[in-house]
Protein backbone atom coordinates (compact mmCIF):
# COMPACT_ATOMS: atom_id res chain seq x y z
CA UNK A 1 0.00 0.00 0.00
CA UNK A 2 1.39 3.39 -1.02
CA UNK A 3 1.66 6.03 1.71
CA UNK A 4 -0.07 9.34 1.17
CA UNK A 5 2.08 12.40 0.86
CA UNK A 6 2.04 14.36 4.13
CA UNK A 7 -0.31 17.34 4.14
CA UNK A 8 0.53 20.94 4.91
CA UNK A 9 -1.18 20.45 8.28
CA UNK A 10 1.07 17.47 9.01
CA UNK A 11 4.18 19.58 8.42
CA UNK A 12 2.73 22.44 10.49
CA UNK A 13 2.18 20.05 13.41
CA UNK A 14 5.76 18.76 13.18
CA UNK A 15 7.07 22.31 12.90
CA UNK A 16 5.16 23.35 16.03
CA UNK A 17 6.66 20.45 17.98
CA UNK A 18 10.19 21.22 16.82
CA UNK A 19 9.70 24.91 17.68
CA UNK A 20 9.38 23.88 21.31
CA UNK A 21 12.91 22.48 21.19
CA UNK A 22 14.40 25.47 19.33
CA UNK A 23 14.80 27.26 22.64
CA UNK A 24 18.05 26.12 24.28
CA UNK A 25 16.54 26.18 27.78
CA UNK A 26 13.56 24.06 26.76
CA UNK A 27 15.90 21.69 24.96
CA UNK A 28 18.01 21.30 28.12
CA UNK A 29 14.93 20.80 30.28
CA UNK A 30 13.49 18.18 27.92
CA UNK A 31 16.85 16.37 27.78
CA UNK A 32 17.11 16.41 31.59
CA UNK A 33 13.57 15.07 31.96
CA UNK A 34 14.28 12.27 29.50
CA UNK A 35 16.80 10.97 32.03
CA UNK A 36 15.05 11.57 35.33
CA UNK A 37 12.05 13.06 37.07
CA UNK A 38 12.55 16.47 38.69
CA UNK A 39 10.59 19.24 40.39
CA UNK A 40 10.65 22.87 39.27
CA UNK A 41 13.09 24.03 41.94
CA UNK A 42 15.60 21.29 41.07
CA UNK A 43 15.30 22.00 37.34
CA UNK A 44 15.81 25.71 37.96
CA UNK A 45 18.83 25.08 40.20
CA UNK A 46 20.48 22.63 37.80
CA UNK A 47 20.02 24.92 34.81
CA UNK A 48 20.80 28.12 36.72
CA UNK A 49 17.51 29.86 36.03
CA UNK A 50 14.70 31.18 38.16
CA UNK A 51 11.79 28.95 39.13
CA UNK A 52 9.31 31.17 37.21
CA UNK A 53 11.46 30.87 34.07
CA UNK A 54 11.65 27.09 34.47
CA UNK A 55 7.88 26.95 35.03
CA UNK A 56 7.31 28.91 31.81
CA UNK A 57 9.39 26.44 29.80
CA UNK A 58 7.77 23.46 31.50
CA UNK A 59 4.34 24.79 30.59
CA UNK A 60 5.35 25.06 26.92
CA UNK A 61 6.71 21.52 26.90
CA UNK A 62 3.61 20.20 28.64
CA UNK A 63 1.30 21.93 26.15
CA UNK A 64 3.27 20.27 23.35
CA UNK A 65 2.70 16.88 25.07
CA UNK A 66 6.46 16.33 25.41
CA UNK A 67 6.43 16.07 29.22
CA UNK A 68 4.02 14.94 31.90
CA UNK A 69 3.64 15.91 35.54
CA UNK A 70 2.51 14.38 38.79
CA UNK A 71 1.81 15.99 42.14
CA UNK A 72 3.28 14.70 45.37
CA UNK A 73 2.16 16.84 48.30
CA UNK A 74 3.06 20.43 47.45
CA UNK A 75 5.62 19.49 44.79
CA UNK A 76 4.95 18.83 41.13
CA UNK A 77 7.37 16.46 39.42
CA UNK A 78 8.00 16.40 35.69
CA UNK A 79 9.35 13.78 33.31
CA UNK A 80 9.42 13.16 29.58
CA UNK A 81 6.16 11.84 28.21
CA UNK A 82 6.08 8.11 27.56
CA UNK A 83 5.17 8.62 23.90
CA UNK A 84 6.87 7.57 20.69
CA UNK A 85 7.17 11.25 19.78
CA UNK A 86 9.08 12.07 22.98
CA UNK A 87 11.20 8.93 22.61
CA UNK A 88 12.16 9.77 19.02
CA UNK A 89 12.94 13.38 19.89
CA UNK A 90 15.18 12.19 22.72
CA UNK A 91 17.02 9.85 20.34
CA UNK A 92 17.37 12.68 17.82
CA UNK A 93 18.89 14.94 20.48
CA UNK A 94 21.32 12.19 21.54
CA UNK A 95 22.39 11.69 17.90
CA UNK A 96 22.78 15.43 17.32
CA UNK A 97 24.90 15.73 20.47
CA UNK A 98 27.16 12.93 19.19
CA UNK A 99 27.45 14.58 15.77
CA UNK A 100 27.81 18.17 16.96
CA UNK A 101 29.89 17.57 20.09
CA UNK A 102 32.09 14.53 19.39
CA UNK A 103 34.48 15.33 22.25
CA UNK A 104 31.82 15.14 24.97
Amino acid sequence: MKKERPSAEDFALISDTLKQLCDANRLKIFYLLCHREECVTEIAAQLEMTSPAASHHLRQLRLADLITSRRSGKEVYYRAAGTKQAEYLHKMIEELLDLSCPSR
